[in-house]
């Protein structure tokens, strides 16, 4: 089959959970014979634009410089570019892309839309970018041959809102296992810190996190990864609230030297809330780190019994001051994380991506699509439409029954 990825900044994947499911999904579907095409955007001053990458074609198109019209515009390029070759199945990810599915299929390309989470909370858009996303949620609904979850939360929302029917294709969590000789370069040492890997936007509760820590009577530094492409006054806000012991280290684009830092990490403290299934988190627990989350239903969807939720920063000064003290206890959550983390393969992931792309191909989809209107707020909700999930369930877990018990935790949220 060929198979088109839309929407995404490309491979190889720098950036976020889209680049990285486009090149772990997509060099594997290659390497089952399949032609990848992946749309890739340019950015200025780049020197090196491949055309083939681990198996992939890569197409590189421009992209208008402002926040508001780069999704976009890029990909009506790619839209635009696809029109004129055969495809067999399109993989649009993210719905903001939705006003571009009526082209794809008008040209009769099979078109499956990665929903991605809740965009419109994300309080880096206005009220006009959060109007825009909550239509475009509806317009996704009403054009997509089908639609990706990669989340439960996700799913149930498509559900409760639209009565759309969705897959459920969760990411990989890589089993991570690396030295400690780039820790050294950082002045670190194993179990000597604790971790918060996010890009600087209030929905990832940075400012929370590193509030929580100032508070606390932590002995081990906090160490933050990431940086704001877009919001200085954000970044200004998370320094203000800092104390001596928290290192900021900006964006860490060894992949080695970070991979170390996940997985000698005292704590890994997680503060995003409106994404789905967070690629970091699964990179997390695939490192066996004891997990310090924010108390959302994404974030305890993948780390059940093996994390510790929070939601202000008194909560967060509580659990690091709690995990500071009981080592014993923090090792068992580290192992706990590293079971869950192999509910999460990517090579499941791929074939759940492959049997929906034949679906797709064979047109064996659902021949009327839910309207995209809204249900109205209390009403009753529909039973989901069946449609097909790829076996074995991408993600499943073993019977309640058989899980381990609940590590006690004092001062988390259980």
């Amino acid at each position: 089959m060929r198979i088109a990825m839309v929407g995404t900044r490309g491979v190889p994947a720098r950036y976020g959970g889209f680049e990285t499911a486009v090149e772990e999904v997509g060099r594997r579907l290659a390497d089952r014979g399949h032609r990848v095409v992946v749309y890739c955007r340019t950015t200025p001053g780049e020197d090196e634009r491949p055309s083939r990458y681990l198996g992939m074609e890569l197409v590189h198109l421009p992209a208008a410089r402002k926040r508001s019209l780069e999704t976009l515009s890029h990909s009506a390029l790619s839209v635009a570019h696809l029109l004129a070759r055969r495809t067999d199945a399109a993989f649009v990810f993210n719905a903001a892309n939705a006003p571009l599915l009526p082209a794809l299929r008008a040209a009769r390309i099979p078109v499956a839309t990665h929903v991605d989470g809740l965009e419109w909370k994300r309080a880096k858009w206005g009220p006009i970018g959060q109007r825009y996303y909550r239509l475009a949620e509806s317009l996704a609904v009403r054009w997509s041959d089908a639609l990706i979850a990669d989340a439960q939360g996700i799913a149930d929302y498509y559900r409760s809102e639209f009565g759309a029917p969705t897959t459920l294709l969760t990411y990989g969590a890589p089993r991570i296992a690396p030295g400690t000789d780039k820790l050294a370069e950082l002045g670190l040492t194993p179990g000597g810190y604790h971790l918060l890997v996010a890009r600087f936007e209030p929905e990832n509760h940075v400012d929370v996190i590193v509030d929580g820590y100032r508070r606390s009577g932590a002995t081990k530094p906090l160490v933050v990864v990431g940086s704001a492409p877009y919001s200085d006054a954000y970044t200004a806000r998370v320094h203000g609230l800092a104390d001596e012991r928290v290192r900021f280290l900006g964006g860490v684009w060894d992949q080695d030297q970070l991979d170390q830092l996940y997985a000698h990490s005292y704590t890994y403290l997680h503060g995003h809330s409106v994404g789905g299934t967070n690629p970091s988190l699964l990179r997390a627990i695939g490192a066996g780190a004891a997990v310090l989350a924010y108390d959302v239903d994404f974030n305890r969807e993948v780390v059940e019994d093996a994390g510790r939720f929070f939601a202000s920063p008194a909560d967060v000064a509580a659990l690091v001051d709690a995990a500071e003290a009981d080592p014993a206890m923090v090792g068992r959550a580290g192992v706990r994380a590293r079971e869950l983390a192999k509910g999460y393969d990517w090579d499941d992931v791929a074939a759940g991506y492959e049997q929906l792309a034949r679906r797709l191909a064979g047109r064996n989809v659902p021949s009327r699509r839910p309207s995209g209107r809204r249900f109205p707020a209390h009403s009753s909700v529909p039973a989901p439409v069946p449609f097909p999930r790829p076996a074995p369930d991408v993600g499943a877990r073993e019977p309640i029954a058989a899980r381990s018990a609940v590590i006690s935790f004092p001062g988390a949220q259980q």
